[in-house]
């Protein structure tokens, strides 16, 4: 019986933290009004782009979708962030080029 609860108290673990880490890095975030960026500031890695409408670190590579805006080319988490981009371009657009200021006045295109 003790074999039997240790591995129930595994899977519960294992559980919890797949919970944990996509509520703190994954969709969860978005529907808890963050990002999990812990602080970090407004920083993105080199070989990321910022999401302009909810400012996430994206990927290029695994990117949730892309727009292009006057010869930029946008990344976006998600298609829902996509989306809210097409609908007013001009919101959101001008947030992004603060990025790119903030990584060094440069935009990877």
């Amino acid at each position: 019986m003790e074999s039997e609860s240790f591995k129930s108290l595994a899977w519960l673990l294992v559980w919890g933290a797949l919970f944990y880490f996509m509520m703190r890095r994954g969709c969860g975030a978005h529907m808890m009004g963050g990002h999990g960026h812990g602080g970090h500031g407004d920083a993105t890695p080199r070989d990321e782009e910022k999401d302009p409408v909810c400012g996430m670190p994206v990927d290029p590579k695994s990117a949730g979708g892309a727009a292009v805006r006057d010869g930029r080319t946008y990344y976006f988490c998600s298609a829902s962030c996509r989306e809210k981009f097409e609908k007013a371009p001009e919101k959101y657009s001008g947030a992004a080029d603060k990025g790119a200021q903030h990584r060094g006045g440069h935009s990877h295109g």
